[in-house]
């Protein structure tokens, strides 16, 4: 590649941003997770996960799969996805040479562990236009209430 003309000597960032892509290129991207919570980047199905005052929500990005073919399961705290995802790639042949296979395919699994306020006989899931949504409702008697105040009487 031919350097930048933009380019002041002596600038090491541009250098340093080419040494990662070089490592990136050599061992793969970095699979840091996103959060403590979160798992390494690249595992299927990729989750948004958040809690509101009412319940866990659980966003499960899993495009091209039969609904009917993708279980969840709820036990002891643990929210278990899980399926498998076929392949849509031609075998190779005489005919036809794959030459590049970036999508995922194959059986998955991922386990989210649960607030204990969660209330596993309530669960919802729902698939649509390639993500799984599935509600998790607190208990009633985690959710936040309000407590009247009376008067007292003396």
């Amino acid at each position: 590649m031919f350097p930048s003309l933009t380019r002041l000597p002596g600038d090491l960032f541009p250098d340093f941003e080419a040494l990662q892509r070089q490592v990136e290129q050599l061992f793969g991207a970095p699979s840091w997770p996103s959060s403590i919570r979160a798992s390494a980047r690249g595992a299927f199905p990729a989750l948004n996960m958040g809690v509101t005052a009412e319940a866990v929500e659980i966003y499960a990005f899993a495009p091209g799969l039969d609904p009917a073919k993708i279980d969840v399961e709820l036990e002891k705290g643990l929210l278990v996805i899980s399926g498998e995802r076929a392949s849509d790639l031609p075998q190779e042949s005489d005919k036809a040479t794959v030459y590049a296979d970036e999508r995922f395919s194959g059986p998955f699994r991922r386990a989210i562990s649960l607030p204990d306020d969660a209330d596993a006989a309530r669960v919802q899931a729902s698939y649509r236009d390639g993500v799984l949504k599935v509600i998790v409702p607190k208990r009633e008697s985690a959710k936040p209430r309000r407590v009247e105040v009376r008067e007292a009487g003396i």
